[in-house]
């Protein structure tokens, strides 16, 4: 996220951190242990996406639609989208081995499928 939020040049994206005090899930109509389970994007309309087709919607709203493109090409899309929903799965650990840590009072919701 904090690549996007660079790229983020003429602020095309709203960045929210769920897991701050006050934040609440219910005016997005869902939860927040969904929210932890999967990205969610919302467009200005209200409109919700979630999983891989934030990435593709934000790397487009930032001008690099192009290196999300292929994620989205029929005959890809389904395993990309099957990728996202293991990443996501495993997201806690991937992020250890990279050296992130993440405090338990953040990460207490684990990923779903669906």
């Amino acid at each position: 996220m904090r690549w996007l939020q660079r790229r983020n040049r003429h602020g095309q994206l709203a960045f929210e951190d769920i897991t701050a005090p006050g934040f609440d899930a219910a005016r997005f109509g869902t939860t927040r242990e969904e929210l932890m389970g999967v990205i969610h994007g919302v467009f200005p309309d209200g409109r919700l996406v979630r999983r891989m087709e934030v990435f593709r919607q934000a790397y487009r709203a930032v001008g690099l639609g192009w290196l999300t493109a292929p994620t989205g090409w029929p005959g890809l899309r389904w395993l990309f989208d099957w990728l996202y929903v293991r990443f996501a799965r495993n997201r806690i650990a991937i992020g250890r081995v990279f050296g992130r840590s993440c405090p338990a009072a953040t990460c207490e919701a684990a990923p779903r499928d669906g």
